[in-house]
């Protein structure tokens, strides 16, 4: 049984925070701290069984064969995956996508062929696409958005045609939090025939996934945006498209049998991953999705959107502050734009008094060009957060307006 949710207690699993106690850390959309026990299984890992895998003769390839397979199985189960086979390691959400676009993208894209991307996009989930639009004669076509800047269903529903090959969604917008109702828009999209893409950068952290019960047919993720190590990444595909998938990267591991009269490739995932796989990291990852799996994932998510609403009930104390798609259904996200002021002056005062948040255009252009935008500010909460971070915040925050204005 899980123990009752406490942030108090998980911060105490987290030792960035001995390092720097005074942190106030809100910038957990673009990467997030790592636990002890993902720290110590990279650290055992290395300690004890640290060797290339798969083809060794001695003890510690098998040992780090072994521990390497294993995770591949352990983040299976945890995505309730059909089969281990169906998880590929890639170097995150970035290079998932590079995959499943020049793999099934190149193979199956026809001049004419529509992929349809949402506006609330990163643009790791667009311009791949529109690379390999450029090489098949495919097209690329966006999804507006509506007025609460939530994806525009009747426009989606307009644009869905026979033509339509490919629907790329993302579980959270990485830039306002924005939750697309996946469930009905994957069902119209299979309508048609379409493969559906989900970028879950954002959303496996805080929501989860059941791959299974999604009824998608990728699903791209990062290990460092929840809790795990940077430099790995899972794309997840369903094991039938994997098969008839060509490769995309060449070169050592992904090989059944090579000669100058031609090469033979492996089966999947083995297919799909080139070179000395992230050992290490693999096994971080399984240890991060071990230790959120211990989590009551349902008291995690009431905590970290209970501190998205208090942030944004003190922001409407503080005068004219923008909060970008304040009325569609949102994860534990706060974009904010001011009307007098650049957020990146605003995020540096922040961080003059220890409190950590995101600017820019989060690598959302479309997305911010829609809402007619520069760019924007991002607080961005997780486990470890607490109310006290929140209430800094609003307090740095109001000194930092009274001080710019």
């Amino acid at each position: 049984m899980n123990a009752p949710f406490s942030a108090a207690r998980i911060r105490d699993e987290f030792p960035i925070f001995r390092h720097h106690p005074d942190l106030i850390y809100l910038d957990n959309a673009a990467t997030t701290h790592k636990p002890l026990a993902v720290l110590d299984a990279e650290r055992h890992f290395y300690e004890t069984a640290n060797a290339n895998v798969h083809r060794a003769a001695h003890r510690l390839g098998s040992a780090a064969t072994d521990a390497f397979e294993g995770a591949r199985t352990r983040i299976a189960a945890q995505l309730n995956a059909y089969h281990p086979d169906e998880v590929l390691f890639t170097r995150g959400t970035t290079e998932a996508i590079n995959l499943a676009a020049n793999s099934w993208g190149r193979a199956e894209l026809r001049p004419g062929d529509v992929i349809l991307l949402s506006t609330l996009e990163h643009h790791a989930n667009i311009v791949p696409w529109q690379l390999v639009a450029q090489a098949t004669g495919a097209i690329v076509k966006p999804i507006p958005l509506d007025a609460d800047g939530n994806i525009d269903q009747a426009a989606y529903q307009a644009l869905l045609t026979p033509a339509v090959r490919l629907v790329g969604l993302t579980q959270c917008s990485n830039a306002t939090g924005v939750l697309p109702p996946l469930a009905p828009m994957i069902a119209a999209a299979k309508s048609v025939g379409a493969r559906v893409l989900i970028d879950g950068a954002q959303g496996i952290a805080h929501d989860g996934v059941d791959v299974r019960a999604l009824g998608a047919d990728f699903y791209a993720f990062s290990g460092h945006k929840l809790y795990g190590p940077t430099g790995i990444g899972v794309l997840w595909a369903r094991r039938e498209l994997l098969a008839q998938m060509p490769p995309w990267q060449a070169g050592g591991e992904m090989i059944d049998r090579v000669s100058f009269d031609g090469t033979t490739f492996a089966e999947p995932p083995f297919r799909f991953e080139a070179g000395t796989p992230p050992i290490a990291q693999a096994i971080g990852l399984a240890a991060a999705m071990d230790w959120l799996a211990g989590l009551d994932r349902s008291a995690l998510l009431r905590h970290e959107l209970a501190l998205r609403e208090r942030f944004e009930a003190g922001l409407v104390q503080l005068g004219d502050i923008r909060i970008l798609g304040a009325n569609a259904p949102r994860g534990p996200i706060s974009a904010l734009s001011f009307d007098a002021l650049h957020p990146y002056d605003v995020a540096q005062f922040l961080d003059g008094y220890g409190i950590a948040v995101r600017v820019g255009q989060h690598c959302a252009g479309p997305l911010h060009q829609a809402l007619g935008l520069s760019g924007s500010l991002r607080a961005s909460f997780a486990a470890y957060n607490t109310e006290a971070d929140v209430d800094a915040t609003l307090s740095a925050l109001a000194t930092t307006l009274e001080l710019l204005a």
